[in-house]
């Protein structure tokens, strides 16, 4: 029912080679193959699929089981927009009529997480997208977004905004192509808990490190490594 799309390069543009690094004893890339694979057990998905330009990384996808495809140099360049990348992903890769999108630089989304998402897809199909609520004042152009500056609320109380973060997305095949996006018009936005996200982080890292972690989630920078 649902082909596991795992895109990697090897262009990175901001971490060279960010993918194939060490990572909790691992890679960002073996974490993630190993964790769908697993839901691939559980009959959560039913196929595994790791895109890429780099014959090195399909190498390591086809060692550890999923299966492999090669991606063409330029959909796996920067010359092609993010429209043009979702669609040709849609198009070429995999069987299944619905797609979940999944890049690496999420490795502590937990088994648990999955497990819950999935089985509410499974009782109810339909299009998912997991965003953070940005709960911070806001500023753009001089001005501020989301408050009144003579009536600053407390930050929990400021209105639900939300930013797509691109951890777990699911959508039909035919939508993909269409909109050429992981997202539609209309979302159905599944919130990550910072408690999860944290109970992860603090079994991999330790004490030091997940307060690090809590604080970059807090001030909304993402914890992709």
């Amino acid at each position: 029912m649902i082909t596991a799309i795992i895109p990697v390069r090897k262009g990175s543009q901001r971490v060279k080679n960010k993918n194939k690094k060490k990572f909790a004893n691992s890679s960002l890339l073996e974490i993630k193959i190993k964790q769908l694979l697993e839901l691939q057990k559980r009959n959560k998905i039913t196929e595994v699929i790791v895109s890429s330009d780099d014959q090195e990384m399909l190498d390591i996808a086809e060692k550890l089981g999923a299966i492999t495809h090669k991606r063409s140099e330029y959909h796996a360049s920067s010359e092609a927009t993010n429209s043009e990348f979702f669609e040709n992903l849609a198009k070429t890769v995999g069987k299944e009529h619905w797609i979940m999108y999944s890049p690496v630089t999420s490795p502590l989304i937990s088994i648990e997480t999955y497990n819950e998402i999935l089985s509410n897809f499974k009782n109810n199909p339909k299009n998912i997208v997991t965003v953070s609520n940005v709960k911070h004042h806001l500023w753009k152009d001089g001005k501020p977004l989301n408050y009144d500056i003579r009536q600053s609320p407390n930050s929990q109380d400021l209105p639900d905004i939300y930013s797509i973060n691109y951890a777990i997305s699911i959508i039909r095949r035919s939508d993909m192509i269409e909109y050429k996006n992981v997202v539609l018009k209309f979302i159905d936005p599944y919130i990550i808990s910072v408690f999860s996200f944290l109970s992860k982080f603090h079994h991999f890292f330790g004490e030091e490190k997940t307060i690090v972690g809590l604080n970059a989630f807090l001030n909304g920078i993402p914890v992709h490594f």
